[in-house]
């Protein structure tokens, strides 16, 4: 009944429940003549807000059908589709690839990456996936990881990033040691870094989701 003139629609409702427009006028607590009044004189010109609560609550209908505005729909949230990687950082010896984009791409909601990256956008974002068991427990073999590949050189800070050591993609914390960064691994349990080739600083891991 959307759309229906809301006096048409209450005193069908009246006949059809088998009330009288006194008793409701009393239940919303008006004189006894208001309800028809409204049905027969459109006097109010509207129901107030509450009486049209109250008397769709006791028929059990949409107020909409008394003359409630339709909300308008709320516009879908801006999504932001980040590429996924065709390859592997590893958390153990590497994984070494040519960082090919895949066909696939996952879509984040843009609010919610202003809020990991307040520049917002894409420029720069990608998806990992982790393999290997050397920064457990902060990352599981299998996890996704997403990467800030602007946040890198002269921005370099304690956290976990994804390197490119001869050749092969890893996933390590670098930690500030002196004038400079050391790399570990969060594994206690793992062994040491070889940097015998050389360490390129590909972005900064940002967030990461695992299956369960």
């Amino acid at each position: 009944m959307d759309g229906d003139d809301p006096r048409a629609v209450l005193e069908r409702l009246i006949h059809e429940r088998g009330e009288d427009c006194a008793s409701l006028s009393r239940l919303i607590g008006r004189n006894p003549s208001y309800v028809q009044q409204f049905i027969k004189r459109g006097s109010p010109r509207r129901l107030a807000e509450g009486d049209r609560q109250r008397l769709a609550r006791y028929f059990g209908v949409p107020e909409t059908w008394l003359g409630a505005a339709v909300a308008a729909p709320r516009p879908a949230a801006a999504l932001v589709t980040v590429p996924v990687l065709d390859t592997a950082a590893s958390a153990g010896p590497g994984a070494v690839g040519e960082d090919r984009l895949s066909a696939a791409g996952i879509g984040f909601s843009e609010a919610w990456l202003r809020r990991l990256r307040p520049s917002g956008g894409r420029e720069g974002l990608s998806l990992i996936r982790v393999t290997g068991e050397s920064m457990l427990p902060t990352l599981n073999d299998g996890d996704e990881i997403l990467v800030d590949g602007r946040d890198a050189g002269e921005r370099l800070r304690d956290g976990v990033y994804v390197l490119r050591v001869d050749g092969a993609l890893m996933v390590k914390r670098l930690a500030r040691e002196g004038d400079g960064f050391a790399v570990r691994s969060d594994n206690p349990h793992a062994g040491p870094v070889d940097l015998a080739g050389g360490v390129e600083v590909i972005g900064r891991v940002l967030w990461t989701g695992r299956r369960l």
